[in-house]
Order: C-alpha cells, then sequence, then structure tokens
C-alpha cells in the first residue's frame, strides 16, 4: 500500500490514549464476535504461504467488521489488514489489523487467538515496515483479557498496569517463539531453536505472535523472538511490550524490529538472547 498522508498528527498523550481506547472499544467486539462464529462452527476459506497457513472464513468476516467500526470512529483514516483491507486515508494514521492472529489455533478450538489493532504513524526508524505503533490493543476473547497501550502511557490487562519481568539471567528464562509455514523457513527456525534452547530455562510456542508479546509484557513470558512476523502481527503488541518495559531488536544493529527478526526481552538479557538468537552456526 502506498501511503500519502498529508501530514503526520502531533501525538499528545490525550491523542494517543483517544486512539487506544478506539483500538480497545473495536478488539473487543471483534474479539467477542469471532468467539461467535468460532463456536458456530469454522470453515477454511483459503491458504496462503503453504497448505498448512489457513485463512478461515471469520477472518474475512472480523477483518470487515473492524474496518467498519473504524471507518465509523475515525473516517480519514487508513487501514492496513492482513486479509486485504487497504486504504491510504488522509490524516497521517493507519490502522494496522490481524483480525485473528493465531488462525490454526482458531481452526483447532485451542484458546489461544487474539485480535490486534494498533494506530500507527510512519516512522522508517521504528520497525522495519516503517511504520509505528502509537495505541494499540490486543483482545484475547477466550481467556477475557484485553492489552492496551498507549504511546508514553504504559500498558494495562484489564485496566491493570503490567511489567515486563526481573529476570535477570538468561539460563533461568522462559521464552516464547513462533514459526513460519513453509518448510525452509521452518528448517531455519528449528535450528534456531537447537541453539537457543540449551542456554535458556525452556521454550513455548503458543501460536499467536501478539499474543506472546503481551505475555512479555505481563511478565509471564521472560522474552520472546521471531523470524518472518509481518505488522500486523506485531504492530499493536510489540507497543504494548514496550510500554511494559522490553527493549525490542532487530536481526542487527542498523535493522530496525520487524521481519527479519523481532526480539522482546527485559533489557537485562536482552542483548544476551539477541547474540544466541543470531549467532552463526
Amino acid at each position: 500500500m502506498t501511503e500519502t498522508p498529508a501530514s503526520v498528527p502531533a501525538v499528545s498523550p490525550a491523542f494517543a490514549a483517544e486512539l487506544a481506547a478506539v483500538a480497545a472499544r473495536i478488539a473487543e467486539t471483534a474479539g467477542r464476535r469471532i468467539v461467535e462464529l468460532r463456536d458456530a462452527g469454522v470453515d477454511v476459506a483459503a491458504t496462503k504461504s503453504s497448505a498448512t497457513d489457513v485463512v478461515t472464513a471469520a477472518d474475512h468476516e472480523a477483518e470487515r467488521l473492524v474496518t467498519d467500526l473504524i471507518r465509523e470512529a475515525r473516517p480519514d483514516d487508513g487501514v492496513l489488514g492482513e486479509e486485504g483491507a487497504s486504504d491510504s486515508g488522509t490524516t497521517g494514521i493507519t490502522w494496522v489489523v490481524d483480525p485473528i492472529d493465531g488462525t490454526v489455533n482458531y481452526l483447532y478450538d485451542l484458546p489461544i487467538f487474539s485480535v490486534s489493532i494498533a494506530a500507527t504513524v510512519t516512522d522508517p526508524d521504528a520497525f522495519a515496515d516503517g511504520r509505528r505503533a502509537i495505541a494499540g490493543a490486543v483482545s484475547a476473547p477466550r481467556s477475557g483479557e484485553l492489552f492496551v497501550a498507549a504511546q508514553g502511557g504504559g500498558a494495562t490487562r484489564n485496566g491493570v498496569p503490567i511489567r515486563v519481568s526481573g529476570q535477570q539471567d538468561l539460563g533461568l528464562a522462559l521464552v516464547g517463539t513462533g514459526f513460519g509455514y513453509t518448510a525452509e523457513r521452518r528448517a531455519e527456525q528449528a535450528e534456531v531453536v537447537a541453539r537457543v534452547l540449551p542456554r535458556i530455562r525452556d521454550i513455548r510456542r503458543l501460536g499467536s505472535a501478539a499474543y506472546d508479546l503481551c505475555m512479555v509484557a505481563s511478565g509471564r513470558l521472560d522474552a520472546y523472538y521471531e523470524r518472518g512476523l509481518q505488522p500486523w502481527d506485531y504492530a499493536a503488541a510489540a507497543l504494548i511490550a514496550s510500554e511494559a518495559g522490553a527493549e525490542l531488536l532487530g536481526v542487527d544493529a542498523q535493522t530496525p524490529p520487524g521481519e527479519p527478526l523481532l526480539l522482546a526481552a527485559p533489557p537485562a538479557i536482552a542483548r544476551a538472547l539477541h547474540d544466541t538468537v543470531s549467532a552463526k552456526r
């Protein structure tokens, strides 16, 4: 999508909080809807990168619902959705949407899936996709959790402030990660796991990148890393993790976090984990 906003709005704490409230309301609404759809039964609508990388009819319906609610609340903003929504808008704000993050979990009725909504502005230095979230919300409807953050305003879970863990020893860290859906990407990721696992307490693969990052923000995971994430996977949750005190790192010092690598951890262990993940074979 080519964005040609007239200007990027000033981001005051009050403006960021206003956008966060919009994101939270819409994420909760969409979360309730996808649970209703799941309970009624789920159909695979398409596949993406491989036969195991699925899209459900609920993904499409949820994205339409989120897009409609955003346009109702802020009609001149842009929207970028995982399932194809694309509108550049005129305000400098683009809403980055993942209607169901963790679609395979959703397909199997595993309870870890989420709705991720972030209000972003253009910032080439912030993330690999050239956007920076200034407000965001992640709804995990099966667990009844709503994670929200606004730039400079901290992060909350169900309205209660959250912080990353105080872990200072990588060897005692519980680390989350995720895997892609192509054989080539999975082979690469398996090599990284084999390198990381002996140097940490244990590893978890929950199946939703947005939820993983919120677990780091909550201190329930000490750290998280993954290669191959797309903007809708992390836009809201990376802000939530950052506002909760996580350090975010990319694949190297010259590359912002994003598709090549996004790593989130308390500052005391972030560099050590990054060195382990990025070590050459």
